[in-house]
């Protein structure tokens, strides 16, 4: 499993009337972490793009805890929890500085040959990176 953590500050334009983080935004910070956590690894969404394949979500799911508030410092934990093939599944968990976790999500993305249109297997570069962290 690979896993990979970054941070994200919370500013105000992310918050709603109550000062908690709208809802809407987890999706973003997901995405922040998961194109953070495939840099750390060397591969990046320009890379792939350039290489003819593009990752689009194919679902999106969060369960919440508690909020996040205008500027708590997040930790989002990103995992790729098995070797993909043709579908990529990342797993998110975010916790607030006091580390409490505050909610998961999961979200899985389908690798796609950018000519076609049609989903392919994923690149021998993201699979040479990738396959150290799934052993036999």
């Amino acid at each position: 499993m690979y896993i990979y953590e970054t941070q994200i500050r919370v500013r105000y334009a992310e918050t709603d009337q109550m000062g908690y983080v709208y809802y809407g935004n987890y999706a973003m910070y997901y995405e922040v972490a998961r194109t953070e956590s495939l840099r750390n690894l060397g591969v990046t969404y320009k890379e792939l793009e350039a290489f003819g394949v593009m990752l689009p979500v194919l679902e999106l799911n969060i369960n919440y805890a508690k909020p996040a508030l205008y500027d708590d410092l997040l930790t989002i934990r990103v995992s790729i929890p098995t070797l993909p093939k043709v579908k990529i599944a990342f797993d998110y968990e975010v916790f607030n500085q006091q580390s409490e976790l505050l909610q998961k999500g999961t979200t899985t993305l389908v690798f796609v040959n950018m000519k076609s249109g049609r989903p392919c297997r994923m690149p021998e570069m993201m699979r040479d990176v990738l396959s150290p962290y799934f052993p036999d």
